[in-house]
């Protein structure tokens, strides 16, 4: 059997399920499409979001086998995306200096910036994730 690595965390996807009728959820697993529908329609009037309940199993392994593990741990550039998000420390973690000092300055780039970081933090860490450290 082949071992997959393990790179979003269910436990977490089920904390992000809490606030799931926003679709943070939906964004964590690397679907924003649905994420922004959700955020929109509260969660397809709750009925979607109750749905999710069971299918956070199956998101959390395609967002496994799409992700690329890493240096760069989800969990937590989610974690500061989500609560920390218009200082850009999640930027500051992934090792975006300069960006992260502009979110600073401007409030995410004035939400802007944070909105595409919901959109795309996936394929930012996992970029990070496969660029080959030279000693």
């Amino acid at each position: 059997m082949i071992s997959r690595p393990d790179t979003h965390s269910k436990l977490f996807g089920y904390l992000l399920w809490i606030f799931g009728f926003l679709g943070a959820h939906r964004f964590y697993y690397g679907k924003p499409i649905t994420g922004t529908i959700w955020f929109f329609t509260f969660g397809l009037f709750f009925i979607g979001w109750i749905i999710d309940l069971f299918l956070i199993p199956s998101m959390d392994e395609q967002a496994d086998n799409r992700f690329r593990e890493g240096e760069v741990n989800y969990n937590i550039g989610w974690l500061l995306l989500t609560f920390t998000g218009v200082f850009g420390l999640h930027r500051l973690y992934m090792g975006k200096w300069i960006t992260g000092i502009i979110y600073l300055l401007t409030g995410g780039l004035f939400l802007i910036g944070v909105l595409y970081d919901f959109w795309t933090l996936n394929d930012q860490i996992s970029e990070r994730n496969s660029e080959v450290k030279f000693s």
